[in-house]
């Protein structure tokens, strides 16, 4: 329908256009724009409003239907036509009406709608009239439309069908080089399963893994589709699993291979690059259980080592009757020492070298992992950087042609050719197999062989393991950091594991012979000889794996424990022996132990090596020499200085002994103080011994002796000190201790002594009497004691502790050796002899000084005393 608006006019020519002959001139058919009149419903008036208002609400519903139930039965209410019953009459009056109701609506309806178009006719035969006018323009438009083709037409011809011809041309020899190129493709992976055979006849397996991924992934770019292709992809699948579960079993036989082959080859890695191979297969298949395999191995390989060992060591010993010790242990069991010794030393041996082998192999297994990792890192880098060149290439603007010819850009097409060239490797040359042939390279589409994925996995680093031998990494691996990490830790762990084998294998062994106290019956030299045949193993490990291993070191603690317990418990048994038959009387000192204590000078403990040649013509000494000082011993002490020394140089032997041998050492030492505490002060010699009685000789020999074990206790501890951890150093309190019973016991003897002539001086002063004759009995007796004591003593102690001087009073205070004090002894146990000098009797005091004189010089004559020349005016002005 016509509108207010105007029709755009007919496009015009222009006056250069060579193929317009005429010029329309538009003024002459196009007419002034003329406005229709307004078409909108006018609003209806008062009365049509009312007469519209009589039609129902329903008749203009919208949706509004007579054959819906309930808007026809409220149209036409059948309910008052019923017939029946003689009603005939007022249903037809109502039917009537009803009709006439409906058409009084319909009247009302019919005058409106001829109302409204009345109020349209203006605009209805104006559109009419320019029907015509309409036609026209119609008719100067396709003529132009016919003209507007013909020149394009023209132009076609002219200008673009030779171009696009060439275009066509082009891409069609492209389609045809891609059609041949990927004949060629489809050839040589048509020749896949040949050459993956191939292959793994010569157990080439990463590269058959490589040829079947390309393979793969050129089935899924390039050869997706090809129904002849539809089922090698799932056999290559099925290809790909075999070749896994062949690489596993390789690798177990060539983990058998290597730790089962003879350990005197010099050849640390057997196979090397065979290794590198079979590691880089795993690893590109995510097998990366095979260190279990190779732990496995590990386990039965040590327990072959020592099989082995006990086989070659029984069947060389003659003595042993396989008939009767059938079980190999058993057979182990009946070896002496010696022989046990060296059996063990060569499975420490060969498991050192077993070690090694391990080490070796695990550190190629290893720098292949590392080099998987190094290379991902480096693409990681690599694709980075990439990333950032290419987002500064999408910030540049570049201008595209576009002309657009059967969906393909004019401006790649010519790019195809220009890129053709620079193509360096080709899918079909990756893939290439000895019964195909690479793809041309006089072919602009070389370009079409390759892909994306392919062309990067040509991308290789290389790296070189331990051996020399090239490591090249492809950039399929498919295996994350965390992964490579987790098993470059796994393989050292495997490391520490192997060390850890070798250990249990030969706690095992040691404990099979330990079983009837083999162990424990070894002496001193033997346990040592063990000892550090077993920590040198244990060093040597740890600097294989870098870690110590502690069951083999808990095993020898334990030994140790046990031979520290049966060692000590040996002297001690021995130590109270030896006092239980000691008579404590002076024993001679044979040059062996002189030579034992001269040993120790400096406050270095050590055990002389035994030169028997140079003792035979020595003869025993009287007395022990200790630094100038003489010692009057016992042989018990003889032998408790060895067995002091045994101690501490079992010590430097086995230094993880150090704190149960001081704990061991201690407790000998408070044995010996206390037992002969027991013997001799406490006279359980006359019981044990059978001595008559505890006489003073005894009593100094027993007091030289703990002094003698009183002046090396400092070197002890020394000793002990030096070899102790920091944090163990309370443990020296042992040796205070142990010194203050020592001094304490020393006393006890010096106030026995004491208390000796005491009780003696109060027997015979008792009796002493102030008369003729001069001297007296009882000084006669008194001196006589004196010096029948000192003669018992001197030659015992120390000359300090015998003479009368500055030592005295430390020795022996209230002691009868000591001249001024006897005198006052005496005259306390005289009074009358007090009363006399108090009242200055001159006639009972020249008895007195005479007796005095007697005894004074008694002592003087006594070898040691000195310094006697006390007068008795002195001892009197004492007295008062």
């Amino acid at each position: 329908m016509a509108s207010s608006h105007s029709s755009s006019p007919v496009p015009q020519g222009s006056s250069s256009d060579v193929f317009f002959k005429k010029e329309v001139d538009s003024t002459k058919h196009i007419r002034p724009v003329q406005s229709l009149p307004d078409v909108c419903p006018k609003e209806p008036t008062d009365k049509s409003r009312t007469d519209l208002e009589q039609v129902p609400k329903i008749f203009t519903k919208p949706d509004f239907a007579l054959d819906d139930s309930l808007t026809f039965n409220s149209v036409l209410p059948w309910s008052h036509f019923n017939t029946a019953g003689g009603k005939g009459n007022r249903d037809a009056a109502s039917s009537k009406l009803l009709q006439e109701k409906l058409s009084h609506y319909l009247d009302i309806v019919e005058v409106n709608i001829a109302h409204q178009i009345s109020l349209r006719s203006e605009a209805f035969f104006h559109a009419m009239t320019s029907q015509h006018e309409l036609q026209d323009y119609l008719k100067k438009t396709s003529q132009a439309v016919k003209m507007l083709r013909d020149k394009i037409a023209q132009i076609d011809n002219v200008m673009c069908e030779g171009s696009l011809q060439i275009l066509r041309l082009a891409l069609t020899r492209n389609n045809c080089v891609k059609v041949y190129n990927k004949l060629k493709l489809m050839a040589t992976v048509h020749q896949t399963q040949p050459t993956v055979q191939v292959l793994l006849s010569t157990s080439e397996f990463v590269g058959a893994l490589d040829l079947i991924a390309t393979t793969q992934e050129v089935l899924q770019q390039e050869l997706q589709g090809i129904h002849s292709f539809r089922h090698l992809g799932s056999q290559l699948c099925e290809l790909e699993k075999l070749i896994s579960k062949m690489m596993i079993a390789e690798f177990s036989t060539y983990s058998h291979s290597d730790l089962n082959r003879p350990l005197e080859d010099d050849c640390q890695v057997l196979e090397e690059e065979r290794l590198v191979s079979l590691v880089f297969g795993l690893l590109k298949q995510r097998k990366l259980n095979f260190l279990e395999i190779y732990g496995e191995e590990i386990i039965i390989t040590a327990k072959n080592i020592i099989k082995q060992c006990v086989i070659n060591k029984v069947s060389q010993i003659e003595e042993i009757d396989t008939d009767v010790a059938v079980k190999l242990a058993d057979q182990m069991r009946m070896l002496n020492f010696l022989q046990w010794f060296d059996l063990l030393k060569d499975i420490f041996s060969k498991f050192t070298v077993f070690l090694h082998r391990v080490k070796a192999t695990l550190n190629i297994i290893h720098s292949v992992v590392l080099s998987v990792l190094d290379k991902n890192q480096r693409t990681r880098e690599l694709e980075i950087s990439q990333q950032k060149n290419a987002a500064k290439d999408n910030s540049l603007d570049t201008e595209v042609a576009y002309l657009i010819h059967e969906g393909m850009f004019i401006s790649d097409a010519f790019n195809e050719g220009e890129l053709a060239p620079v193509a360096v490797d080709t899918t079909s040359q990756r893939n290439a197999s000895p019964n195909s042939e690479p793809c041309s390279s006089d072919s602009v589409s070389e370009p079409e062989c390759t892909t994306d994925s392919s062309s990067s996995k040509e991308q290789t680093s290389s790296s070189a393991t331990p051996g020399g031998v090239d490591i090249m990494v492809s950039e399929d691996m498919k295996l994350t950091d965390v992964e490579l990490g987790k098993l470059a830790n796994n393989i050292q762990e495997l490391l520490y594991s192997a060390s850890d084998i070798c250990h249990d294998r030969a706690v095992k062994f040691l404990m099979a012979r330990a079983k009837d106290g083999f162990l424990e019956k070894l002496n001193s030299i033997e346990f040592i000889t063990l000892s550090r045949l077993m920590e040198t193993f244990i060093l040597d490990t740890e600097q294989i794996c870098g870690r110590k291993s502690m069951s083999l070191l808990g095993a020898l603690q334990s030994q140790a424990n046990k031979f520290v317990n049966r060692f000590h418990e040996e002297r001690k048994t021995k130590l109270s022996l030896l006092l239980d038959n000691e008579r404590w009387k002076q024993a001679d000192v044979p040059a062996e132990f002189q030579d034992l204590v001269d040993s120790i000078s400096g406050g270095k403990i050590a055990l002389p090596e035994k030169k028997p040649r140079t003792t035979e013509g020595r003869k025993p000494a009287e007395v022990l020499i200790v630094e100038g000082q003489q010692y009057a011993v016992v042989g018990t002490v003889l032998l408790l200085i060895r067995i002091i020394l045994e101690y501490c140089q079992c010590v430097d032997n086995i230094p993880s002994v150090t704190t149960d041998m001081l704990t061991r050492l201690s407790d000998l030492l408070k044995y010996f103080n206390s037992r002969s505490c027991q013997l001799v002060l406490g006279a359980g010699a006359l019981q044990v011994v059978g001595l008559k009685t505890i006489t003073t000789k005894n009593l100094a020999l027993a007091s030289r002796c703990l002094q003698l074990i009183v002046h090396y206790i400092p070197v002890i501890r020394a000793h002990f000190e030096a070899r102790l951890p920091p944090k163990q150093y309370n443990m020296l309190r042992h040796f205070d201790h142990i010194t203050k019973d020592y001094h304490d016991h020393i006393a006890e003897i010096s106030a026995k002594l004491v208390a000796i002539m005491d009780s003696l001086f109060d027997k015979l002063l008792s009796k002493y009497e102030v008369k003729a004759p001069v001297p007296s009995a009882c000084f006669r007796n008194i001196c006589k004691q004196m010096a029948k004591m000192h003669e018992a003593i001197f030659d015992l102690l120390p000359e300090e502790q015998t003479q009368v001087g500055e030592y005295a009073g430390k020795l022996y205070h209230k002691s009868g050796l000591c001249r001024a004090v006897c005198f006052l002894q005496a005259f306390r146990h005289v009074p009358k002899m007090a009363c006399l000098l108090g009242k200055g009797c001159e006639e009972n005091c020249g008895l007195v000084t005479a007796d005095v004189a007697f005894y004074t010089g008694n002592l003087q004559a006594l070898k040691g005393l000195k310094d006697l020349d006390l007068n008795m005016a002195e001892i009197w002005e004492q007295k008062r």
